[in-house]
């Protein structure tokens, strides 16, 4: 495969732009135990903590993470050198990469958080996820809605009001009640252990002719539903699948290497707090072997529902997540430029390049295959604790 980008770059800024001022954790592989550690990140350095928190569920679900990412432990090494064996193309598979930061937590994420991103699924829903109709549905659309649906409060009188009109117009949709209904959309993006790290290769379904990556502020929380840290996903999507019935929302979500998680978390403590994921702004960029690119970026400002609310609705006295939760807030944005042709949209083609960058929470940058080609997923829970009982960490 040819490389569709310079990867020194995206490993230049694996950390967030103050570098590990912050409290950075995350997730490693060790060839030489066999198996995953949980790491803090300092001064340049890969720290292994595994013998005080043996996953980052136990340390995420802590009474105090920032505390628990200080303890001593054993120096692996520089980080950059660790960055760059987690190219899945150039790894040299004796050596340490890193994983996703999430192991035992629930996987699940939100959606149509973002008036840009709900827009584009009404669309799906509404050409039977046919992308050579999007064009010509995002205009009528458009049109017929005749209002900025950023301003609308979800839950809201004028919600209601709005509802109301476009249910008047035939205009109404799934989508646009869980975008500005009472209720948040929330599903299960992935199982536990299931999501890749920074450099993985990220899978699309052979099946699949119009796709895109999902660009997202993850939020991770504990027990108690306490958001205590926040990092960057990818919840990768096959539109024509979900275009055809939300009833295959499984299927176009959860797939081999569908969900991209990195390339650490960043915990909340002094230099990092809810506010920072409040305002936090990601950009995107895909590169192809073709030379096709396309950059964009959003900011968390534009989301219609408080991270907070979106937790609050996800783990409650009605629904509990004991081992913590990783919880995907919402596409900002789904690339439309046209690719393949005039009014065809985009859709991804093996050996993309997908990086994700955030100033506060660092790159994560990933290469795009088919899901029944890359790596399959083989070391879940059963694996995890078979292996830290090997080690004698638990």
């Amino acid at each position: 495969m040819t490389m569709a980008t310079n990867w020194d770059a995206h490993i230049d800024g694996f950390l967030p732009e103050d570098g590990d001022a912050g409290t950075l954790v995350g997730r490693i592989w060790r060839p030489d135990v066999e198996g995953p550690s949980v790491v803090s990140i300092r001064e340049g350095g890969v720290v292994d903590i595994t013998a005080a928190a043996p996953t980052m569920s136990a340390l995420t679900n802590a009474d105090d993470p920032v505390a628990l990412a200080g303890s001593d432990g054993e120096g692996l090494g520089d980080l950059r050198a660790i960055a760059a064996n987690s190219v899945a193309e150039s790894r040299d598979t004796n050596k340490p990469w890193f994983l996703s930061p999430a192991d035992l937590h629930s996987h699940k994420a939100c959606g149509v958080t973002f008036v840009r991103s709900l827009l584009e699924r009404v669309i799906d829903e509404r050409t039977s996820g046919d992308p050579a109709l999007a064009e010509e549905v995002r205009k009528e659309l458009l049109n017929s809605i005749g209002i900025d649906l950023s301003d609308v409060v979800p839950g809201s009188d004028e919600a209601e009001t709005v509802k109301s009109a476009l249910l008047d117009r035939d205009m109404w949709s799934q989508y646009l009640e869980v975008g500005i209904g009472p209720y948040a959309e929330v599903f299960s993006k992935a199982q536990p252990m299931s999501s890749v790290g920074f450099g993985a290769e990220i899978g699309i379904h052979p099946m699949s002719t119009w796709n895109n990556p999902e660009p997202e502020v993850v939020l991770v929380g504990n027990a108690t539903g306490q958001i205590v840290g926040a990092a960057l996903g990818n919840d990768v999507n096959l539109r024509d699948v979900e275009g055809r019935s939300a009833l295959l929302l499984g299927r176009a979500k959860d797939n081999n290497g569908s969900c991209a998680i990195g390339p650490i978390v960043r915990l909340l403590d002094d230099t990092y707090t809810l506010d920072d994921i409040r305002s936090a702004y990601v950009s995107l960029t895909v590169t192809g072997t073709d030379n096709f690119r396309i950059e964009d970026g959003s900011s968390m400002t534009e989301i219609s529902r408080d991270i907070e609310d979106l937790m609050g609705q996800t783990l409650s006295a009605n629904h509990q997540y004991p081992d913590g939760v990783m919880l995907f807030t919402g596409t900002m944005f789904t690339p439309n430029q046209d690719r393949d042709q005039p009014g065809g949209g985009f859709t991804h083609h093996v050996g993309d390049t997908v990086v994700m960058r955030s100033p506060k929470l660092g790159t994560l940058a990933n290469t795009v295959d088919r899901t029944d080609v890359i790596p399959p997923w083989e070391f879940g829970s059963t694996a995890l604790f078979r292996n830290l009982a090997k080690r004698g960490v638990l």
